[in-house]
């Protein structure tokens, strides 16, 4: 594992992070759960290019937005098989812990809805669309 990865997972793990991305010393940190943080990270425009990304839990939904946020790596404790293969595809090196068929939702009695509704998307472009659309329905308790 890359030093800059291993030090994200360290952080990660040591401060009780959601998830930790380092890129030229600087590190952006959240406890925030789900995609969240990395929409943040999206919506305020930070440039993560090139950055090394650790995070608890990576479906192919936050796969795709750690595409758009251009990171060099992702550490995962638990990711699925999709995401392995959403990063690898756009050339984003992946690690993990644990890989699965797919994220469980919070209820663990099914598949996780962000998980659901990027499965039929065709960039990374749809793919923030359809998260953002699938947020919107759960926040209305649709």
């Amino acid at each position: 594992m890359n030093n800059e990865l291993l030090l994200a997972k360290k952080q990660m793990e040591r401060d009780h992070l959601s998830c930790a991305i380092r890129k030229d010393g600087a590190v952006f940190t959240s406890t925030e759960r789900g995609v969240r943080p990395l929409l943040g990270y999206l919506d305020e425009g930070l440039d993560l290019s090139h950055g090394y990304a650790a995070d608890r839990v990576v479906g192919n939904g936050a796969a795709y937005l750690y595409v758009l946020l251009k990171v060099r790596a992702v550490y995962a404790d638990v990711m699925s098989r999709p995401a392995l293969e959403t990063l690898r595809r756009y050339g984003i090196e992946a690690e993990t812990g644990e890989l699965t068929g797919h994220i469980r939702n919070r209820r663990g009695d099914g598949v996780c809805p962000i998980e659901e509704a990027v499965a039929g998307a065709t960039s990374p472009t749809d793919a923030l669309r359809r998260i953002r659309v699938r947020l919107a329905e759960l926040n209305a308790g649709i």
